[in-house]
């Protein structure tokens, strides 16, 4: 069986990027290179991990134009991403026109809510409703606009799961329940085991395996609670 658990190599280093991949390689599913990483090194550093044999999800959560997101898409084909995201914030047009242009067996998932905001924080960008409700809103929006999921924390996962029962869940803020409980920037956050029961399809983890001095043991220690 497949790992469902993705890392998340968000570094502007290529070898230190590579030097994680490679020691974790026989215990994920896959990678996932983000916009810091991609900013960095482009093109070429997504094909630096080609000979590993990994799956790629290529994390750049494009919003623009639909042109512009489809041109943008049409242009990442030769990397073969295994999974892209897009914003769903972009519209039914945009998210139509990204899976249209995605390479055959590509993933196109949305991002609904970024785990760095809460209720207070789409207050503020004028969002009147509940983080939950606004996740349920766009993966509906998502389903029709003929996606194959979608980004949520685990906190919203079973919600959206329930709209969407054939949909593809994709869920990034996971935490250990052991060891220091590094939150950063991230406000919605969930353990593996928890994320997973609730319906998530891929567990994204970043800071809990790539600052840990055994990379490959943290990802046993999750797999082993899966």
């Amino acid at each position: 069986m497949t790992s469902p658990v993705f890392v998340a190599l968000d570094t502007t280093d290529v070898e230190r990027a590579r030097s994680i991949a490679e020691r974790v390689r026989h215990h994920v599913g896959g990678i996932k290179l983000g916009l810091e990483y991609f900013c960095a090194n482009g093109p070429d550093g997504v094909r630096a991990f080609a000979e590993l044999g990994l799956p790629v999800f290529l994390d750049l959560k494009l919003h623009d134009i639909p042109n512009t997101v489809a041109k943008a898409v049409q242009a990442l084909r030769l990397l073969e991403p295994a999974v892209l995201t897009v914003h769903a914030a972009g519209g039914r047009a945009m998210m139509e026109d990204a899976k249209a242009a995605a390479p055959a067996g590509a993933r196109v998932v949305a991002v609904t809510v970024l785990t760095s905001l809460d209720e207070s924080d789409l207050a503020a960008i004028g969002i009147d409703r509940s983080p939950a409700a606004q996740v349920e809103r766009l993966t509906a929006l998502a389903r029709e606009a003929g996606l194959d999921g979608v980004v949520c924390s685990g906190h919203e996962v079973a919600a959206a799961k329930k709209l969407w029962p054939e949909g593809y869940f994709v869920v990034p803020g996971v935490r250990l329940d052991t060891g220091p409980h590094v939150l950063g920037d991230q406000k919605r956050v969930m353990t593996p085991r928890r994320a997973l029961d609730n319906g998530a399809s891929m567990l994204v983890v970043g800071r809990p395996i790539t600052q840990a001095g055994d990379p490959a043991q943290v990802v046993r220690e999750i797999e082993a609670t899966l």
